[in-house]
């Protein structure tokens, strides 16, 4: 069974920077895709970014350029970092992948795996 855990949340003032790690339980690259997705309090999980792990393609929701994602050396993690942060990132945090190719990579639906997630909070 295919576990994820997310972690690296926690309290940062705004302007702060956070870098969030995706623990698999097998290499990333034996996934088509792994994501992050974000649940703000009283609103619908989003999309937040997503990697296609064959060719390292990367994609974003937020086209500021305050969002990255890599993968870390140990071959079983994936990493999002989040700089100049707002109080409106505030949010759990959820790392998902899936093991085959689907249309449209930002999907929630298509994502059978999950992580319990991490909480984000972003005040002064």
């Amino acid at each position: 069974q295919v576990r994820l855990v997310e972690s690296g949340g926690g309290l940062v003032e705004p302007g702060g920077s956070l870098k969030l790690s995706c623990a698999a339980s097998e290499r990333t690259g034996n996934f088509y895709a792994m994501a992050w997705y974000r649940q703000a309090p009283g609103k619908e999980r989003e999309f937040v970014a997503a990697m296609s792990l064959a060719d390292g393609n990367t994609y974003y929701r937020h086209k500021d350029g305050r969002f990255s994602l890599s993968k870390g050396h140990a071959q079983n993690t994936l990493y999002l970092e989040i700089n100049r942060l707002k109080p409106e990132d505030t949010a759990v945090y959820s790392c998902a992948a899936k093991f085959e190719l689907t249309a449209i990579i930002s999907d929630e639906d298509d994502y059978p795996y999950w992580g319990q997630g991490t909480q984000v909070t972003v005040s002064s």
